[in-house]
């Protein structure tokens, strides 16, 4: 599998797998499928209140601790300096682990003003072997470049909605340029009407491959790692066979041309939405 170099060094395999609402001995399951299926990395967060079953999974896979990668983030309520400490612990311990290898701040919450707090208790955590590489989600440039100027610590990844319908070609520039990747949520637009777009089902077709399989090809040739959530095993492994093809220049063109100035499948708009 292809993997992409984080700017602090670390390597990531290309395709997440996500674990919003796989709870209890259900999620356990599917994760433990996805994880015999080859997922390596797993991507939770402590509002998805399903650490527990991560850890669980990662447990009866058998797979070696130091080949996976755990992703968590940090949820608004907690961004104040010794809450970021407090939390990483329980997330943590709720996972059964010794380390977690990728930390994210949530959602930025402007309003609430903590985001450079919550970075400089990351940072500090990372130091004391907590955490061995941190990020943001939904993060706009702008905020970004307050880390970068009052802790000189760039995220090692930004997580936000993308798809074709959003595709946010307008800040991919500015992760390339300070070697940032991009990982997107919702990755296949989910129930936003993009895997009934009839452009979308032509391509499919064209390639032999399914609406998602070329969706999450889009993603990859675009240089962003995509962590599409799957509970069934057959959506797994269709969500993994997507590394025998590529699709031409033209076709990613006109999957380009889908994206909307309204895209967003909530409205939530990281300038404005808190979350905690």
């Amino acid at each position: 599998m292809h993997t992409y170099t984080l700017n602090d060094g670390h390597i990531l395999p290309a395709l997440g797998f996500g674990t919003y609402k796989l709870n209890g001995i259900e999620g356990v399951n599917a994760i433990q499928n996805a994880l015999k299926l080859g997922y390596r990395v797993l991507d939770t967060a402590y509002n998805y209140e399903n650490e527990g079953a991560v850890g669980k999974a990662i447990e009866r896979s058998k797979v070696a601790r130091e080949d996976i990668t755990i992703i968590s983030k940090l949820p608004g309520r907690y961004q104040s300096y010794d809450d970021v400490f407090r939390t990483i612990e329980e997330s943590i311990y709720r996972l059964g682990v010794e380390y977690i290898d990728i930390y994210l701040i949530h959602w930025p919450n402007p309003k609430q003003g903590l985001y450079v707090e919550a970075w400089k208790a990351m940072i500090a955590a990372k130091k004391a072997g907590r955490i061995r590489s941190i990020g943001v989600c939904n993060f706009l440039p702008e905020y970004i470049e307050e880390l970068k100027r009052v802790t000189g610590v760039l995220p090692v990844l930004n997580q936000i909605e993308l798809h074709p319908y959003f595709n946010q070609e307008e800040i991919m520039n500015y992760h390339q340029q300070n070697h940032i990747l991009i990982q997107a949520w919702s990755p296949i637009g989910r129930d936003n009407g993009v895997m009934k777009e009839p452009l979308l089902y032509e391509i499919a077709k064209k390639y032999e491959k399914t609406v998602a399989q070329i969706i999450l090809k889009w993603h990859l040739q675009r240089g962003i790692m995509p962590v599409p959530k799957a509970s069934t095993f057959s959506r797994q492994l269709e969500n993994f066979q997507i590394f025998d093809f590529n699709i031409s220049e033209n076709d990613m063109s006109l999957i380009n041309g889908l994206s909307k100035t309204d895209g967003r499948r909530k409205g939530q708009d990281p300038s404005i939405y808190e979350e905690f």
